[in-house]
């Protein structure tokens, strides 16, 4: 279909446009821009019939479109739309060889908080007389460098400081630096009994405030002795079966598709996968080096045989999408460890890219920089709810239920549990042994009495 030069075709053309787009929920103060972004595409392909477009021309006008970063996430993704819905209109058979997910969900920009770049960003430095009474900017800045020292996650830093934060609020402007075990535990117990929090919640606030004391107050709590305790459920991980698996894989396709399969094909966690660099992926012994994983531990998880022919393929688009980059003067992506000080050229090298790059270019909230980070976990996060949705499955499934059912039939396939434990990253085997209860197949393998009736 290609737009005639007449004025009432082309006036029919756009009012079956906005209709198509009242349909699809768009509201009617924001036509006028999906009109525009629909204009400017079919502008770079002045001439052509729509059903000659194809999803490389696509993709690529969508990367061009962005290269620079001028559009804020929200506006791309309305770009996106707009040439998703011109596409169907227009029945061009590119309009279902793009992966519209992707480009979509995949430019959403990664914030100075976010675990990959906050560590790189320096503390900002305290003021005099700043932080709130007793103390607490002091000692809050003091427990995010010793944190630093010891290589902690950012989201230890996180919730460290954050429970001295509420702490600090409970003493209501005592001297903190005075307070002691006593006032600890009675901040626990209020937890309890008051907040009604998790146990995981009572403990993950006990060991924030015995880190300070210990670590960075150099006043050790000691011996807190009894208080209330929140009770702990005894939880079971979330197990797909194998065909539930393959159910909800059979709703998701492109990228997504892609990094679920690799989810539930190599136990990964989340953050894992959209980490992974393309050095990190070795085609020739089939396996991934996961790096820097829980506990800072390197290991190594099968390829999966089926992904192999789809990752490489994948691969070439990235490399072109990287290619186009270094010829604009870009290709650069985030190095941790100030890598990139030490080695300046190593940011825009091939092997250093990410597998599963960002859609669209940001800047780097360190430094101001345009930079490709990788794809947000959000949109993965998305993606597999929206499909097991689609599949009607009845189980709470997110990513983390794919490494579930990973160590889950694994060890049905009757691979020892040390081995799984290697695979997972798991520093205790006891981690591991919660795999162990689908293996009895229903309650420790008793055979149900409504099953043996005559």
């Amino acid at each position: 279909m290609t737009l005639s030069n007449t004025p009432d075709a082309v006036e029919r053309f756009w009012c079956k446009y906005r209709i198509l787009l009242t349909n699809s929920g768009v509201k009617p103060q924001a036509a006028d821009w999906y009109v525009r972004h629909a204009e400017a595409y079919l502008k770079a392909f002045e001439g052509r019939r729509l059903a000659t477009h194809s999803a490389v021309e696509v993709e690529g006008w969508l990367a061009e479109r962005d290269r620079i970063g001028r559009l804020r996430p929200w506006q791309f993704r309305q770009v996106v739309e707009a040439v998703r819905l011109l596409l169907q209109l227009g029945q061009a058979p590119a309009s279902a060889d793009v992966d519209w997910g992707y480009w979509r969900e995949g430019g959403r920009e990664l914030s100075p908080s976010h675990p990959t770049l906050a560590r790189s960003v320096a503390p900002e430095p305290l003021e005099t007389g700043v932080g709130g009474g007793g103390g607490v900017g002091e000692v809050r800045a003091r427990v995010v460098a010793v944190i630093r020292q010891r290589n902690y996650s950012i989201r230890t830093e996180e919730a460290y400081c954050g429970w001295l934060d509420r702490f600090a609020r409970f003493l209501k402007g005592a001297d903190l630096r005075a307070a002691g075990a006593s006032e600890v535990k009675a901040f626990l117990q209020a937890l309890a009994v008051q907040g009604k929090v998790a146990a995981s919640t009572q403990n993950q606030a006990l060991n924030a405030l015995v880190f300070v004391y210990d670590k960075v107050l150099e006043r050790p709590l000691g011996e807190l002795g009894s208080f209330a305790r929140a009770k702990r459920p005894q939880r079971l991980p979330v197990v797909l079966s194998q065909s539930e698996v393959a159910r909800l894989l059979g709703r998701l396709d492109g990228v997504h598709g892609m990094m679920a399969a690799l989810l539930y094909g190599t136990g990964m966690r989340l953050m894992e996968c959209v980490r992974l660099r393309v050095k990190d992926l070795d085609f020739d012994y089939r396996q991934i080096l996961v790096r820097d994983g829980k506990g800072q531990k390197d290991r190594m998880v099968p390829m999966p045989v089926r992904l192999g022919e789809e990752l490489q393929a994948h691969l070439a688009k990235v490399r072109a999408l990287h290619r186009d980059d270094l010829a604009q003067g870009g290709g650069a992506v985030f190095l941790p460890d100030a890598l990139e000080r030490k080695y300046p050229g190593a940011a825009r090298e091939w092997g250093r890219q990410y597998v599963f790059p960002a859609s669209r270019l940001s800047a780097d909230p360190r430094g101001g920089g345009v930079r490709r980070h990788h794809l947000h976990e959000s949109s993965l996060q998305k993606a597999v709810h929206r499909a097991a949705r689609e599949a009607g499955l009845s189980k709470p499934v997110n990513c983390h239920a794919l490494r579930h059912s990973f160590a889950t039939h694994v060890l049905e396939a009757g691979y020892d549990i040390r081995t799984v434990q290697e695979l997972l990253g798991h520093s205790d085997v006891s981690t591991t042994m919660i795999y162990t209860h689908v293996l009895n197949r229903g309650g420790r393998g008793v055979r149900s009495p409504l099953d043996v009736m005559a």
